[in-house]
C-alpha cells in the first residue's frame, strides 16, 4: 500500500523540477498560482476576452489561504520538504539522461527516437550503466502503467503527442530539443520519488533493449481484461457521485473544478500574447531596414529616418527579449500547471472509481446479509410452528 504522495495530501512525488522555482508542483502547492498569476489574469484587457477574464473578479475561492483543506499546506517548499529524500544528491543511486535525438524515417511513418543512458548503484539492477533507444510511445506505455500499479499516485506528465498549430513546427530542432527536456525531466522525476522509482515496469523501460521493451509489452492484459476495465469505468461514470465519498475529496474535487478552469484560460491567454508578440515583431522587423533605404533617398530627413530606424531596431531586440522570456519561463510553467490539474483531476475520478467500487461490494454484502437473516427468520419461524404441531399431535395421542 503506497503512502507518498498520493491522494489525500495530493503532494507531488519528490525529485525533479517543477513549475515556478525548478521545484516539485503539488496540489498543495497550488498557492503558487494564486498570487501572481491571477493579478496577471486580472489586469489583462483582451477586447474578445473580457467576458472570460471576468471569471477571475467574479470568484475569489482560489485567493483563499487554503480553500479545500486547512490540513494541506499551500507553500512549495513545505511540500517539497515533505516528500524530498532526505540524503543530499550526492547519495542518490539513480542517474538518467535523455539525450541525443535521432530522427527515423519509414514507408508508414516518420519518429525520433532518444538515447537514454542509466547510471545506478542498486543492487537489483545486473550493470550499472545501460544505454537504450526510446521513442514517444514507449514513455507513454511506461506513464500508463505506472498508473495502473499505482492509481492513487501522481504520475509526473508527459509532453502532449501533438503541439499546438501556429507555435513551432512538428519535428523542428525546437521542437525536438523542448520535448527532450520534458522526457529528461519525467524520468527524473520518476527516478527521485519514493516508491514510483522501484516500480518494475520503470527498471524494464530504462534496461530493456527495443525488441525485449517490445517483448514485455505483449505480455500486458489480454482484450477481455481491458474491456473489463472499461466497462467498470462506465459503470462508475454512471453511478454519478459517489456515495460515501469524504467530506474533503468533495472540498477537493471543487477546487480542481475552478483552477482548472482558471489556470486554462491563463494559458489560452499567455498563448494569444505570445502570438501577438510575434507577429508585432515580424512587421517590426521589416520597417527598420524601409526607413534605412528612404534615408538614403531623402537628403534634408535623412538624420531623423536613420534615427526613426534605429530606434525600430532596438524596439525589435526588446520585443525578442520579452518573447524568449514568455516561451522559456512563462509558457512552460503555466502549461505544466494544466497538465498537472489534468493528472489531479485524473487521480480524483481514479478514487472515485475504487470508492465505487468499494460502496458497490459493501452494499452487495449488505444485501447478501439480509438475505441470510431474512432466510434464517424464515427457517425459525417454519422449525417453530413445525414444533408446536408435534406437540399439539402428542397431546391428542395422550388423551383417553
Amino acid at each position: 500500500m503506497e503512502t507518498e504522495s498520493r491522494v489525500p495530501g495530493l503532494a507531488l512525488p519528490a525529485g525533479g523540477e517543477g513549475p515556478g522555482a525548478d521545484s516539485h508542483l503539488a496540489a498543495g502547492a497550488f498557492g503558487t498560482a494564486q498570487g501572481p498569476l491571477l493579478a496577471a489574469a486580472e489586469v489583462l484587457a483582451l477586447d474578445d476576452e473580457e467576458d472570460d477574464l471576468e471569471v477571475f473578479s467574479k470568484d475569489t475561492s482560489l485567493t483563499e489561504v487554503n480553500s479545500f483543506s486547512p490540513s494541506v499546506p499551500i507553500s512549495p517548499s513545505s511540500m517539497i520538504n515533505q516528500y524530498k529524500f532526505e540524503d543530499g544528491p550526492e547519495l542518490r543511486d539513480l542517474f538518467i539522461t535523455v539525450d541525443d535525438p535521432e530522427s527515423h524515417i519509414t514507408a508508414i511513418e516518420t519518429f525520433i527516437t532518444y538515447r537514454v543512458v542509466t547510471k545506478t548503484t542498486r543492487g537489483e539492477f545486473d550493470s550499472s550503466e545501460y544505454e537504450v533507444r526510446r521513442r514517444y510511445q514507449d514513455f507513454l506505455w511506461l506513464k500508463s502503467k505506472l498508473e495502473e500499479a499505482h492509481p492513487t499516485l501522481i504520475i509526473p506528465p508527459l509532453p502532449e503527442k501533438f503541439i499546438m498549430k501556429g507555435m513551432v513546427e512538428r519535428f523542428s530542432d525546437e521542437f525536438i530539443e523542448t520535448r527532450r527536456k520534458a522526457l529528461h525531466k519525467f524520468l527524473n522525476r520518476i527516478a527521485d520519488h519514493p516508491t514510483l522509482t522501484f516500480n518494475e515496469d520503470f527498471k524494464i523501460f530504462l534496461t530493456a533493449q527495443a525488441w525485449e521493451l517490445s517483448s514485455h509489452k505483449k505480455q500486458g492484459p489480454g482484450l477481455l481484461s481491458r474491456m473489463g476495465q472499461t466497462v467498470r469505468a462506465v459503470a462508475s461514470s454512471v453511478r454519478g457521485a459517489v456515495k460515501n465519498r469524504p467530506e474533503m475529496f468533495t472540498e477537493m474535487n471543487n477546487y480542481m473544478e475552478t483552477f482548472s478552469q482558471k489556470i486554462n484560460l491563463l494559458d489560452k491567454i499567455a498563448h494569444r500574447i505570445y502570438k501577438e508578440e510575434r507577429d508585432y515583431f515580424n512587421e517590426m522587423k521589416e520597417y527598420g531596414p524601409i526607413h534605412t533605404l528612404w534615408s538614403a533617398s531623402e537628403e534634408d530627413i535623412a538624420d531623423s529616418l536613420k534615427g526613426l530606424a534605429s530606434c525600430i531596431e532596438r524596439c525589435c531586440r526588446a520585443t525578442e527579449r520579452r518573447m524568449a522570456g514568455l516561451s522559456e519561463h512563462l509558457l512552460p510553467i503555466l502549461h505544466e500547471y494544466v497538465l498537472y490539474s489534468e493528472i489531479l483531476t485524473g487521480v480524483l475520478k481514479r478514487r472515485d472509481q475504487i470508492q465505487g467500487e468499494l460502496d458497490s461490494k459493501v452494499d452487495a454484502l449488505a444485501n447478501k446479509k439480509t438475505e441470510k437473516d431474512l432466510c434464517l427468520a424464515t427457517w425459525e419461524s417454519f422449525l417453530a410452528s413445525q414444533t408446536v404441531d408435534l406437540r399439539v399431535d402428542e397431546d391428542s395421542e395422550d388423551r383417553p
